[in-house]
């Protein structure tokens, strides 16, 4: 990876990954990409990531921007995406879609862009090219927007996009179908 820096800042996150023997920004992606994907029981503490040993693409990838703004990590960016999430691109879903006659739904991915180039450390298998086409819409947000902000963002777009394409299905129904798709992934 081009973009190494150390991480030296002295707050008590980055002094806890260092504990673990985690002293670079590569070596902690590489971390992050490896755990498992699963919620925290707290959106709102991106430090759970750390401390629960699990994440989502918006927790991983908030942690990972919190930490790089605690260590003075230059061009490093947290972006929200809605893309749109079908069994191609996201092939852990199952057949959740096609069972309630959907080709796709707009799902929100965090991600980070370092130096306008994207990077997916949500697992192991993440790669950023699976949803390249498929992208919707990018927003730069800010770690503590993966809770709140982000979970309203995506109800409203979803909303709009009912509407705007005559899906013949309410908004309760979709969300239970993406809730769905989000425990396969889980699985």
């Amino acid at each position: 990876m081009k973009d190494n820096w150390d991480l030296t800042s002295k707050d008590e996150l980055t002094q806890l990954i260092k504990r673990h023997g985690i002293n670079s920004w590569y070596d902690l992606t590489l971390h992050v990409k490896s755990l498992p994907y699963g919620r925290n029981v707290n959106r709102s503490d991106v430090s759970l990531v750390w401390k629960e040993q699990k994440g989502t693409c918006s927790s991983k990838h908030a942690f990972l921007k919190h930490v790089a703004d605690l260590n003075n990590l230059p061009n490093i960016e947290l972006i929200l995406c809605m893309y749109k999430m079908n069994s191609i691109n996201t092939a852990k879903i199952g057949s959740v879609l096609s069972d309630n006659q959907l080709n796709y739904i707009p799902e929100a991915h965090c991600y980070i862009k370092i130096n306008e180039e994207r990077f997916d450390y949500t697992s192991i298998n993440s790669d950023f090219s699976k949803i390249k086409s498929d992208i919707l819409l990018e927003k730069d947000i800010e770690p503590h927007q993966v809770a709140d902000f982000k979970v309203q963002f995506h109800k409203s777009y979803l909303k709009d996009w009912i509407v705007d394409r005559s899906i013949p299905l309410n908004f309760d129904r979709i969300w239970e179908i993406r809730e769905q798709c989000i425990a396969n992934l889980s699985a």
